[in-house]
């Protein structure tokens, strides 16, 4: 990992998702390949307390990880199109990465996502994220405080807002008046919503 950059600790993420998704922003997402983004935005899913919540029935093959040990990666197929990514609290609990702003290996950013025309096009929305920074599901259950698979969460100093936009969460057809979406105030990586309030890869 590049040097300077050292992982959050374990402990960080121990905590309910609303605690933790707001204090995530800010933070860069880095890869051993030198990609890094800084995370604008993210949506924080609750377990059992959440209908919308991958968790909230309980654990399956499919969401082991998020019942896991927390700081690991959890990575699903979502929208039949793409893979999402999620810091993990335990309990069923997480949060979105939905949205980065490229800050290192742009150029590999760029040969991942032809289709990006403009450099906030890159990673504006959590499929693009994911794809921007070469996240599928055999990254399922990373540890983000090691980075045993060249993935890790760290600060570079840069504080979250002190008051980060709050709004309901996109594209989820459950508890859809939670306010559980935070984003960086006017940041024009943020994504954007759709007629269908779905992100699309495009």
């Amino acid at each position: 990992m590049p040097d300077g950059w050292a992982p959050l600790p374990r402990e960080f993420y121990q905590r309910h998702p609303t605690l933790l998704a707001p204090e995530l922003l800010n933070k860069l997402l880095v890869r051993s390949d030198g990609r890094a983004v800084r995370i604008v935005e993210v949506e924080a899913y609750a377990g059992h307390e959440d209908p919308a919540a991958h968790g909230y029935r309980g654990r399956t093959a499919r969401n082991a990880t998020m019942f896991g040990p927390p700081g690991h990666l959890y990575v699903y197929f979502i929208y039949g199109m793409h893979w999402g990514c999620n810091a993990v609290c335990g309990n069923g609990m997480g949060v979105l990465l939905r949205a980065g702003e490229p800050i290192a290996g742009i150029e590999a950013m760029m040969a991942a996502r032809p289709v990006a025309r403009r450099h906030q096009d890159l990673a504006s929305g959590p499929g693009k994220l994911s794809q921007a920074m070469g996240v599928n599901r055999s990254m399922d259950g990373a540890d983000l405080v090691t980075g045993d698979r060249g993935i890790i969460i760290v600060s570079d100093g840069t504080p979250p807002p002190s008051a980060p936009v709050t709004g309901p969460r996109i594209g989820i057809s459950k508890a859809t008046d939670f306010p559980w979406r935070w984003h960086v105030p006017d940041h024009p990586h943020v994504s954007v919503r759709s007629k269908k309030a779905k992100e699309s890869l495009t």
